[in-house]
């Protein structure tokens, strides 16, 4: 199996720390980013009490996080994302990128997707950082799934979507740390702005119906 080092930048909040759990679990380096390099500290010794004393994870920064890595995921809320990115332009430049980024609010009503003048989060990041190779993928997996005791969320598939090819392979097999299986090349980035605002649908059906929904591509069983 390839193993990546990987920079979850917003890895101290409830996603980010999931999915930094879930990639060090299955063998990968990671290192969890943070405004805060005391909180990423904290949060990677909690995560590696978690799975054992062989777990390659570490805290800092998130300059020093994503200047560490081979791949960098974005996890943070989508206030203040722009602004984000752009400070840690000369750390993404060159390499993998994937967001994971909902723009999403909420209101009296409920959870809502916002407009985004760029399309989506991720087309966002790519504007900023062109030289990045961007890669949407992760959006729709539950924080509570992914810090639980569960082996692997085999009952939901991830979807990815890029432009470029080599990327968007990497975001397939990191995946694998997940469900157990590839995730699914879902088409070109710009599908990000149909991806990111869905998980506000599944966040309405959750408080519905009282589970964590995912989502599953059924058709595929031959083809993955």
């Amino acid at each position: 199996m390839t193993s990546y080092k990987i920079a979850v930048i917003g890895g101290t909040g409830p996603q980010g720390r999931g999915l930094a759990y879930r990639f060090a679990k299955a063998g990968h380096t990671v290192v969890v980013g943070s405004r805060a390099s005391e909180r990423a500290e904290q949060t990677a010794t909690d995560i590696a009490t978690r799975i054992d004393d062989t777990a390659q994870i570490s805290g800092a920064d998130n300059v020093t996080a994503a200047g560490s890595a081979d791949v960098v995921l974005l996890a943070v809320p989508y206030e203040g994302h722009a602004a984000l990115v752009e400070s840690l332009w000369a750390q993404l430049a060159d390499k993998v990128v994937i967001s994971c980024v909902n723009p999403i609010r909420f209101d009296a009503r409920g959870p809502y997707g916002l407009r985004v003048g760029d399309g989506s989060a991720a087309e966002e990041a790519q504007r900023i950082v062109t030289d990045a190779r961007l890669v949407g993928a992760f959006h729709h997996l539950s924080a509570v799934s992914l810090w639980s005791e569960a082996e692997l969320l085999d009952h939901e598939d991830v979807l990815v979507c890029g432009d470029n090819s080599q990327a968007t392979d990497v975001a397939v097999h990191l995946a694998r740390a997940i469900t157990g299986r590839d995730g699914i090349n879902a088409g070109a980035l710009r599908l990000a702005r149909h991806l990111e605002p869905l998980t506000a649908t599944l966040i309405s059906i959750n408080k519905r119906y009282k589970i964590r929904s995912g989502i599953r591509i059924v058709g595929l069983e031959h083809k993955v």
